[in-house]
Parts: structure tokens; sequence; C-alpha cells
């Protein structure tokens, strides 16, 4: 990963929609060679996909909640298989696998604090391997949707 290939992935992250033309330009480089170092990027999995950012908000998905889930019994197999499960729920944003007192960590976003309550009750404690749950809502969330790399020492 050089300079090139940083700058790259720094424009694409904050508009993907950019045409190979215009990445070249912003970068400083020949669309060819931009186009030739996006695909190297793409094949080695630094890029994995392209998406659109979206208000769940507006989509009607005006409440957003972390779950906190432990599961018992522990093992590959039962971890896998709720992950699989999760990752089915529309519900469902976002799975982490974790370690500490919890094993999962579940960003949920829904319309409403009854969304919520049902998607606990029906989705989440009916499941045998979740041996206690707790959730906490979001008031506010932010970040950074641009990643650099990190140097290594």
């Amino acid at each position: 990963m050089d300079d090139t290939d940083s700058a790259i992935l720094t424009h694409l992250q904050r508009d993907a929609r950019l045409t190979n033309r215009e990445l070249a330009r912003k970068v400083g480089i020949a669309p060819s060679t931009c186009l030739e170092r996006v695909r190297a990027l793409r094949a080695r999995g630094v890029i994995t996909g392209y998406h659109a950012a979206v208000q769940p908000r507006l989509l009607g998905r005006s409440l957003q909640a972390l779950v906190f889930a432990r599961l018992r019994p522990l093992s590959r197999e039962v971890i896998y298989d709720f992950e699989s499960y999760l990752t089915q729920l529309p519900e469902v944003v976002s799975v982490f696998v974790v370690s500490g007192d919890d094993d999962f960590l579940v960003h949920v976003a829904v319309p409403d604090i009854e969304h919520l309550h049902a998607f606990l009750m029906d989705r989440f404690s009916a499941r045998r391997e979740v041996v206690s749950f707790r959730s906490s809502v979001i008031y506010r969330q932010s970040g950074t949707r641009v990643l650099a790399p990190m140097e290594t020492s």
C-alpha cells in the first residue's frame, strides 16, 4: 500500500460514485493507471464493495440500539448459527462477535420502542442459546467513513 493507493481509497470512501477519470484527476495519475490500481485493490480484498450511505430515520427506522448478548453453550457452531440467524433479520444493521462479558454486540434499527421490545422478546429471547441480553438505545452516532492505512512498527 503506497501513497497513491491510500489517496485512491480516501477519495473512493468519500464518494464511491467518482468516475475513473475523475478519480485519476484527483489522485494525479493517468486513468489507465488508476483503473489498474483500483482493480488491484479489489483483487487484494482491500476494496470489498461499494454502497450508498443512508439515513435510517428517513427509512422509517427512528430508533437505533445496541444489543449485548451472552450465549451458552459457547461453541463455534452455536456462534456461527446465531450470527447467521441475526444477519437475516431486517432489523439488524451490524453483528459483532466480541470478547469479554458478552459474546455478541448487535446494532439494530427499528421504527420505535415498541418494535425494539418486540424484536427483543420475539426474535432475541426466543433463541435457546441466548442466556442473557441487554440493550442500550443510541441517542447519537458519529464516526469516520474514511479509513486510512495504519503504520505498524
